[in-house]
């Protein structure tokens, strides 16, 4: 009957929530195990400082996320504790990052031939070149 009346039923929390839970019940990753591995890899931030898992989370956070390539900025709206469904989480959520790659620009990355070897010096810049960095 309390949590009823506090609106945790629902998963939503008034004060703050662990941050790879949060990750998790927004759907920005597919399973908590892989937020929480994310965290102690140094993939998630949140304002502007490293993330362990269990760092918490409240309304207004700047959370960025690099995974599956991309890097993720966005800012929590609602902190949520269970997963919720897509519409739900788009609400708990402000979407600012930047747009995916083009499938043509991600088709761009250097491939080296099998048993070519390292790269030399100048191969490997050429490579981070080609992949946008300076």
């Amino acid at each position: 009957m309390a949590h009823e009346a506090t609106g945790t039923a629902t998963g939503a929390d008034t004060g703050s929530v662990r941050v790879d839970a949060w990750i998790w019940s927004v759907r920005l990753t597919k399973t908590r195990s892989t937020a929480a591995t994310a965290c102690r890899a140094g993939h998630v931030k949140v304002n502007g400082e490293r993330a362990k898992p269990a760092q918490p989370v409240r309304a207004g956070d700047e959370v960025r996320l690099f995974h599956a390539g991309r890097e993720r900025i966005v800012v929590v709206r609602r902190p949520v504790s269970k997963r919720v469904g897509a519409p739900v989480a788009a609400e708990c959520l402000i979407d600012k990052s930047p747009p995916p790659p083009s499938p043509v620009e991600a088709a761009v990355v250097g491939i080296r031939d099998r048993g070519a070897g390292r790269p030399t010096k100048r191969e490997r810049r050429e490579i981070e070149t080609l992949r946008g960095r300076p």
